[in-house]
């Protein structure tokens, strides 16, 4: 078991991909390799989950807002303390919300009760190039995903024009200097990069577990404690989120000309609109 949780941060706006980008990281880790998914939505129900393919991975969703804001960043910090005492993960993929800023996760990590198990990697903000641009001139989190970020994968180049891709570019290094560019299609990007692909070496025993994760464990009143002194901390910055909706609906079925009917009466205000169709029989 190893002593450290390295962790990779996937950012991005909605709809931009990051999901598909998540999948194709899956797809490639080694079996012998412990590795820890927490998908973070930003409506009531989560969607996103559901689509991770992948088994035996374990896995920690969180809804209902951005786990970088006040309204659930406690669950976040949970989610990571069960980590470093239950789990032991050799890696974290977080997907955040396509409304997170996600500035403070790296002090996040550096939490004390978390005994200098995490250590953060990498940063891919997944900019969707046909709507970028658009989405920028509106929403904050773009600006802060963007400056936060260390590589930057422009994703659906095929649906914007070289022009558009350009300007993209222009907003991007505005932040960064020298920003790390991928172009491509379904988040296909060359992750050999980034991530040790290769299995284990062979001399790692796998029942050793290091002092850090020795430490003792903080009760439920102790961790509670511990988050409300966090919160009331005159040192936390959290970032008002945007100011955006989610809404849920439940429907009763009908046919795909009707689903489509559906989406077609949706206002132009509406940024995403994601859901499961159960086809008959099936």
């Amino acid at each position: 078991m190893s002593d450290i949780t390295d962790v990779y941060l996937i950012a991005g706006f909605l709809g931009s991909g990051k999901t598909t980008l998540l999948n194709r990281i899956i797809a490639r880790f080694p079996e012998d390799k412990k590795l820890t998914i927490l998908v973070n939505e930003f409506g009531e129900i989560g969607v996103d989950g559901t689509l991770i393919e992948g088994e035996d991975i374990d896995m920690m969703e969180i809804s209902k807002g951005s786990i970088f804001c006040v309204c659930v960043k406690t669950d976040f910090i949970k989610g990571l303390y069960e980590l470093t005492t239950t789990v032991h993960p050799d890696v974290l993929l977080i997907e955040s919300t396509g409304v997170a800023n996600p500035s403070d996760l790296k002090k996040d990590l550096q939490l004390p009760i978390f005994n200098d198990q995490f250590h953060f990697k990498e940063q891919f903000c997944v900019i969707d190039a046909a709507h970028f641009l658009d989405a920028y001139a509106v929403y904050v989190s773009l600006e802060k995903q963007i400056a936060s970020s260390s590589v930057f994968i422009i994703n659906k180049i095929d649906t914007a024009s070289p022009e558009t891709i350009a300007e993209t570019k222009k907003v991007i290094e505005k932040y960064h200097p020298d920003p790390q560019y991928f172009e491509a299609t379904y988040g296909d990007i060359p992750l050999d990069q980034f991530f040790d692909f290769k299995g284990k070496t062979g001399n790692e025993p796998e029942d050793s577990v290091s002092s850090k994760t020795k430490s003792r464990i903080l009760s439920d009143e102790e961790l509670e404690k511990f988050l409300d002194d966090l919160l009331d901390s005159p040192d936390l910055e959290i970032t008002p989120p945007d100011t955006l909706m989610s809404v849920a609906y439940e429907w009763g079925g009908d046919s795909l000309t009707q689903i489509k009917m559906m989406a077609d009466s949706l206002p132009g205000s509406v940024v995403l609109a994601k859901g499961f169709v159960q086809e008959a029989g099936g």
